[in-house]
C-alpha cells in the first residue's frame, strides 16, 4: 500500500471516529431532551359527545401550542372513562355526570371536580313524529315514546347521557326495572352510533346537542324537544390524585384543567360553533 493512500486512510479513520464521537456526544445530550420531549402528554379519559362535536379538534392544538403538552384523548362513556381514572390509566378525566362526578372526589380520586362547560340534552326523532313529542316538555314525550309504536334507541353505555336518559324516565311514569317500552332499544354504544341506529329506522333518541349539531347522518331526524330544565347538560374536569396513583401526571394534567378553565380555555370553548350555533357554553368558575 502507498504512503498517500495509507495517509488518506487513515485521515478518513480519524475524520469518522471523530463523527461518530460528535454523533455519540448529541445522543448524550439530546437523550435526556428527547426523551422529556416524549413525556409531555396526558391520557385524557372523556367522553364521546366532546369528541365526536369536534370539540377536541379545535381546543387540544391552541392547549399545545401554549404549554408545549399533548393530551391523548380517549372517548368513551362516561362510566367507562371513570373507571379508567380509577384503575390510574388516566391522568385526567372530563365527563358529564355531576352525581359520579362528585362520587369520584369524595371516593378520593381526585382533589375536586372544577365546572367547565354546559349544554343540554335534546330529543331527537323522526319528522313525522309519529309518537306526537315536538314541542312538549321531556316527560310527556317520552311517556308518548313509550306508549307508541316508534322505536327508541338508548345509548346503554353508562354515558352521561345514558345516566340521564336514566332519570328522565322515572318523570314520564316509566320504570325501566321493570317494564321497559316494547320498542326500546339499547345499543351499548357512543352518541355518534346511536343517531347512526337512530337515523336508519326512523327512531326516537337521547342526544347531546354538541354531538346533535355535528352529526351528518340526519336523513329524517329532527330535533323535536329541547329547553326543558331537566335536560341541562354539565362537564367538569378532575385530576387524578397522586395519593391514589402515584404514576399519574398530576403536574402536567393540572396544567391542562388550570387552562381549559381558565380565560383562554373558556374562551376557545366559547369560539367553537357549527354552522354559527355554539356546541358549549364555558361555566368555570371566575
Amino acid at each position: 500500500m502507498g504512503l498517500k493512500r495509507s495517509t488518506a486512510l487513515l485521515t478518513s479513520a480519524r475524520a469518522s471516529a471523530r463523527a461518530w464521537a460528535l454523533i455519540a456526544v448529541i445522543a448524550v445530550i439530546a437523550g435526556p431532551a428527547a426523551a422529556q420531549d416524549s413525556a409531555r402528554f396526558i391520557v385524557l379519559a372523556s367522553t364521546t359527545s366532546t369528541e365526536q362535536s369536534g370539540l377536541f379538534g379545535h381546543l387540544l392544538p391552541l392547549f399545545k401550542q401554549a404549554s408545549g403538552i399533548d393530551v391523548r384523548v380517549v372517548a368513551v362513556g362516561t362510566g367507562q372513562a371513570l373507571d379508567m381514572a380509577r384503575r390510574g390509566d388516566a391522568d385526567a378525566v372530563l365527563v358529564h355526570d355531576t352525581a359520579a362526578e362528585e362520587k369520584f372526589v369524595a371516593d378520593g380520586f381526585a382533589r375536586k371536580r372544577i365546572p367547565v362547560m354546559q349544554n343540554d340534552f335534546v330529543l331527537i326523532g323522526p319528522a313525522s313524529d309519529p309518537a306526537g313529542v315536538r314541542g312538549k316538555g321531556i316527560a310527556a314525550a317520552l311517556a308518548r315514546v313509550a306508549a307508541g309504536s316508534a322505536p327508541f334507541v338508548s345509548r346503554g353505555d353508562k354515558s352521561g347521557t345514558h345516566a340521564a336518559e336514566l332519570r328522565l324516565w322515572p318523570a314520564a311514569g316509566i320504570d325501566l326495572a321493570t317494564r321497559k317500552p316494547a320498542t326500546y332499544r339499547e345499543c351499548g354504544c357512543g352518541m355518534g352510533q346511536a343517531l347512526n341506529m337512530a337515523s336508519s329506522s326512523n327512531a326516537y333518541t337521547l342526544s347531546d346537542r354538541g354531538t346533535w349539531l355535528a352529526f351528518k347522518n340526519r336523513a329524517e331526524l329532527q330535533l323535536l324537544v329541547a329547553g326543558d330544565a331537566r335536560l341541562f347538560n354539565a362537564y367538569g374536569v378532575m385530576v387524578v390524585d397522586t395519593a391514589r396513583h402515584p404514576h399519574v401526571k398530576q403536574a402536567l394534567a393540572q396544567t391542562f384543567a388550570d387552562w381549559l378553565t381558565g380565560p383562554k380555555g373558556q374562551a376557545a370553548i366559547a369560539s367553537y360553533r357549527i354552522g354559527g350555533e355554539p356546541l358549549f357554553f364555558p361555566s368555570a368558575p371566575r
